[in-house]
C-alpha cells in the first residue's frame, strides 16, 4: 500500500485573479507561506519516505516548508506540473470569462484543449502515470506530492472511477491536503481538503 499526501500549493498574488499556469517568478505571498506552514504543521507527524514537487515555484516553496526540519530534500517530478494553458497563461479570469470556450471548460472540460496548450485528458494521463511510477518506487511508503489544483483533481477522478467531466465538482483549497491510499486491490480516498479552509477561493 502506498499512501499519497497530495498537497496543493499556497496562494500567490495571481490566485483567484489570473491564470499563472507554469509561469516563473510568481512566488507565494505572505499568506501563501503561512498556508504552507500550516500544511507542514498538519503533516508534522507523518513519516514521509519522500517529498516530491511540481517544478513550478509556488509548489517548490510549499514543499520546502513541509521538508523544513525533516532533513529531507524536495525532489522535482515534472509529471506533477501545472496544466499547460498555452495562450491563456497570465490572462486575468475576468478577461477569460468573455471567451466562449471558458464556459465549456466548466461545463464539458473533457472537450477542451487550451489554445497551444494541453487538454485535461493529457494532464490526467501524465499525472496518473507519475503517481503510478511513485507507487512502484514506494510500494509500502508514505509519499508527499505538492502539485496544482487541476492535476490533483484529475488524479482523484481517475482513482475514484469518475468521468473527467466531474473534475469541476471538486474544490481544493490552497495548501489543502488530500490523502489517497492506493493498493493492488484498489484506491481509497482517506481525506479531502484536510488542514485548510475548503471555501477559500481558488
Amino acid at each position: 500500500m502506498t499512501v499519497f499526501y497530495l498537497v496543493r500549493h499556497g496562494v500567490t498574488s495571481h490566485t483567484g485573479h489570473r491564470l499563472s499556469g507554469r509561469m516563473a517568478g510568481v512566488p507565494l505571498t505572505d499568506e501563501g507561506r503561512g498556508q504552507a506552514q500550516r500544511a507542514a504543521g498538519y503533516l508534522t507527524e507523518v513519516p514521509f519516505d519522500a517529498i516530491y514537487s511540481s517544478p513550478v515555484d509556488r509548489c517548490r516553496e510549499t514543499a520546502q516548508e513541509i521538508a523544513r526540519g525533516r532533513g529531507m530534500r524536495v525532489k522535482i517530478r515534472p509529471g506533477l506540473v501545472e496544466t499547460e494553458y498555452g495562450r491563456w497563461t497570465n490572462r486575468s479570469f475576468k478577461s477569460l470569462q468573455k471567451v466562449r470556450s471558458w464556459g465549456i471548460v466548466h461545463r464539458w472540460p473533457s472537450a477542451v484543449r487550451f489554445p497551444e496548450g494541453e487538454s485535461l485528458l493529457e494532464v490526467q494521463v501524465r499525472a496518473v502515470e507519475e503517481i503510478e511510477t511513485l507507487r512502484r518506487e514506494h510500494p509500502k511508503g508514505r509519499v508527499c506530492c505538492v502539485s496544482h489544483s487541476d492535476a490533483i483533481k484529475l488524479i482523484l477522478t481517475n482513482y475514484l472511477g469518475l468521468h473527467i467531466d466531474m473534475v469541476q465538482r471538486f474544490n481544493l483549497a490552497p495548501a489543502s491536503v488530500t490523502i489517497l491510499s492506493v493498493t493492488d486491490a484498489g484506491p481509497v480516498l482517506l481525506a479531502l481538503n484536510a488542514g485548510a479552509d475548503p471555501v477559500r477561493p481558488a
